[in-house]
């Protein structure tokens, strides 16, 4: 597990971004966990999210154009990870986004930002089965964009059908995804804190799906 990946889990804990218990996720399946990065912005840790990001997306040698953070949640995140990476790079970085419902008057139009003839880095919140990515794609794509990668802060390892969705996207896409953090590695987070039981709970979770 990295120091990025520690600094995350213990800021999640902290902003109770990710909770330990019993939960039924919107897909009907049951989990011993759920994350929801909003509490990173109530909780007002959102800038250090961003750097989170904006340090991995450094690393990897990501090559973009612009950010695109999809409604609702990847809308903040797109806008703290475009000024974090200002920030370090001296160079101003544009974001654009989606809108839920197309906008009639004013410009118009569904997306805002210019995604036509661009490569395009997809941040978002989490990975589950990947259809909120698909949707993404499709957005790109349909304006005329190109894909570079895409960015998670929570990598769930979902499979679906034997298989981890990331690898299932990237075939399909030839999309790259990128994460501060993966599912895996909180068992060993919670070892290392001394949450023995809710750190076996997850990795029979995680052998079982």
């Amino acid at each position: 597990m990295s120091d990025k990946e520690s600094t995350f889990f213990d800021l999640a804990m902290e902003s109770k971004s990710l909770l330990l218990g019993d939960f039924t996720l919107k897909s009907g399946k049951k989990s011993p966990y759920f994350f929801n990065v909003g509490a990173f912005f109530e909780q007002g840790y959102i800038d250090k999210l961003a750097d989170l990001y904006s340090e991995l997306i450094l690393e990897s040698s990501i090559s973009f154009d612009v950010i695109f953070g999809p409604a609702y949640k990847g809308i903040p995140l797109a806008a703290a990870i475009s000024a974090s990476l200002a920030v370090k790079t001296g160079k101003p970085v544009p974001f654009a986004f989606d809108r839920k419902e197309e906008k009639k008057h004013g410009e118009g139009g569904q997306i805002v930002g210019e995604l036509k003839n661009k490569k395009i880095l997809i941040v978002d919140d989490v990975l589950t089965a990947g259809t909120a990515l698909k949707r993404s794609i499709e957005i790109i794509i349909g304006a005329g964009g190109s894909l570079s990668a895409c960015v998670v802060a929570l990598d769930r390892e979902e499979k679906i059908e034997g298989r981890i969705a990331r690898d299932r996207l990237l075939e399909e896409y030839k999309i790259n995804i990128l994460s501060i953090a993966q599912i895996s590695n909180l068992v060993e987070y919670l070892e290392s804190s001394g949450n023995l039981d809710d750190a076996e709970i997850i990795k029979n979770h995680i052998s079982r799906s």
